[in-house]
């Protein structure tokens, strides 16, 4: 089974993506029915050349990184851009700037502007914009869900932002850090957009986005659908797509977003013709529509991680070789294919395989050697005392993955008895640490550094991290500091093989993420952080 990005819990991360409504029962087919009913008033006669995309919930706001959520980031990054942005791998390429210029001592950020560059009402872009956008960013009152992360509390402080000429903007930081350009670019933070002033009101207050993105907002009817349509005058960069930064070309002249929260209203609206892409597919839905030759789908591997996790203060676990033994009485790829159904390689690294820093040192992890387990059990003294694995069933992977630790463990005498709760109790009791292991899935980071810091803590103030270790958090904070690219690959080298050795968790793979859509529509392409776009696509209403 894949891991689809709409199912995906959102444990300890700030942000969290919008679940489904559920899909068993008798009522299945009535709900499906009349959800379809809706379904065919919000796409009643749309503009010609319009592409029907499925969301499962409406977007929040209309403003970057402020009301915001999955969905609200997905629909209007299509509609302002960044000076910098996410590649395909998850670093961090130019966007609105042609260049970025880096001080030695990782203090002083020179971007220079792009040419060209017109906003929605037809203004061209100059490093006034950016100030002022930044500016606007910086007051509290805005609501920018990013604030922290650059007044002090967070990666760095910014202390000053200049702008010499109509070209050039210069900022300047109080302390280097790697994460700078990565966390401007966080799609949570709306790319820290570039916005031009019109975008509020005289009182400060918003009116909507005049962005510089390939697409603009057209019409938002709340609750049914949001659409965009495609901006002439938009000013592509010349290399290919690549994330969020490259070519972009709107080649449909409106996209419209409807929602349908149910996933079987969704699947029948999809088969019937009513919407053009299915963007949150069941797992069981992804393996009927495979037989159908009316549909393409995509299906990529995403950022998000699935995971045992171990609680190394419990009597029982805190002997870590107890802990390895476990780890090599699994065959963790095996795991990853059966989970997966197939989808997701193993990886038993906390950095993602599609990390641009995901490299040898991460490829290598757990190799089943049931003698080597039994002999450190030997040597624990383990007596075959019960080892309690939480898991739910609301994530059909969690429990898969703990049915197969349970029976593999079992032939290295290891004793597992798994504990079936809700999600909510399960989350609570992750959060509090108050488990002895858990099958868990962690939502999607964008650079390693925040991988690990998701795992990495001290247990007494903060009992949801699992690492407990100084010589972990003392690379964990070098790397946040470290602006080169080859000492953070090292740091994080050092890391990887330091947790194999510790097993404070159990990595086990990526999630997948199934994109279906009727075969008219051409150009789509996933992307690890599974953030649909939908620029270079190209959709034929006639066929």
């Amino acid at each position: 089974m894949n891991v689809p990005r709409a199912r995906l819990p959102a444990d300890a991360q700030r942000s969290q993506q919008p679940m489904g409504t559920g899909r068993g029962g008798w009522m299945q087919p009535v709900l499906a029915a009349a959800i379809c009913l809706a379904v065919g008033a919000a796409v009643a006669q749309p503009a010609a050349n319009t592409l029907r995309v499925q969301v499962n919930s409406d977007i929040r706001s209309t403003e970057p990184g402020g009301n915001r959520d999955d969905n609200t980031d997905t629909v209007m990054l299509h509609t302002f851009e960044g000076l910098v942005a996410l590649r395909e791998d998850t670093s961090v390429g130019p966007l609105l700037a042609s260049k970025v210029d880096i001080s030695a001592d990782g203090l002083t950020y020179t971007f220079t502007l792009r040419d060209g560059v017109k906003f929605h009402n037809g203004a061209t872009l100059t490093a006034q914009d950016v100030l002022w956008s930044w500016q606007r960013y910086m007051k509290p009152e805005t609501g920018w869900r990013c604030l922290p992360e650059f007044d002090g509390k967070g990666v760095t402080k910014v202390l000053s932002v200049e702008a010499p000429n109509p070209k050039t903007v210069v900022m300047k930081l109080e302390r280097a850090s790697g994460l700078f350009l990565s966390t401007m670019a966080r799609p949570d933070c709306g790319g820290t957009a570039i916005l031009h002033s019109s975008s509020v009101g005289a009182d400060g207050q918003w009116i909507g986005p005049v962005g510089t993105g390939p697409y603009k907002v057209k019409e938002w009817k709340r609750g049914q659908y949001i659409e965009l349509t495609k901006f002439d005058g938009y000013s592509a960069r010349t290399e290919p797509r690549d994330g969020l930064t490259g070519a972009k070309k709107a080649e449909i002249d409106n996209v419209r977003f409807v929602v349908i929260p149910d996933s079987a209203a969704a699947k029948a609206a999809l088969y019937s013709g009513a919407i053009d892409v299915f963007m949150t597919p069941a797992p069981s839905d992804v393996m009927e529509m495979r037989g159908r030759k009316d549909l393409a789908l995509e299906t990529t591997p995403v950022m998000s991680m699935i995971a045992l996790l171990m609680q190394t203060n419990d009597p029982l676990l805190k002997d870590v070789r107890i802990r390895r033994a476990l780890a090599l009485s699994l065959d963790t790829a095996e795991i990853a294919s059966s989970a997966s159904e197939g989808m997701s390689a193993v990886n038993n690294s906390v950095i993602p395989s599609a990390s641009a820093f995901h490299d040898k040192v991460q490829a290598t992890g757990y190799k089943r050697d049931l003698v080597a387990a039994k002999k450190l059990l030997a040597e624990a003294g383990y007596k075959g005392e019960p080892i309690k694995l939480v898991a739910n069933k609301r994530y059909e992977a969690l429990y898969t993955i703990a049915v197969l630790a349970q029976a593999m463990a079992a032939d290295a005498g290891i004793k597992i008895d798994i504990e079936v709760l809700d999600w909510a109790t399960q989350l609570d009791r992750y959060t509090k640490g108050q488990y002895q292991a858990m099958s868990f899935i962690y939502s999607a980071r964008v650079d390693p550094s925040l991988s690990y810091d998701m795992v990495t803590g001290p247990k007494a103030t903060r009992p949801a991290k699992l690492w407990d270790s100084a010589y972990a958090q003392t690379r964990l904070v070098e790397s946040i500091a470290s602006a080169d690219t080859a000492r953070r690959q090292q740091l994080f080298d050092e890391m990887h093989r330091q947790m194999l050795e510790d097993v404070p968790l159990i990595v086990l793979f990526n999630g997948a993420d199934t994109t279906a859509m009727r075969k008219n529509v051409t150009g789509f392409k996933g992307w690890p952080t599974a953030k649909a776009r939908f620029w270079n696509v190209r959709f034929d209403p006639r066929s």
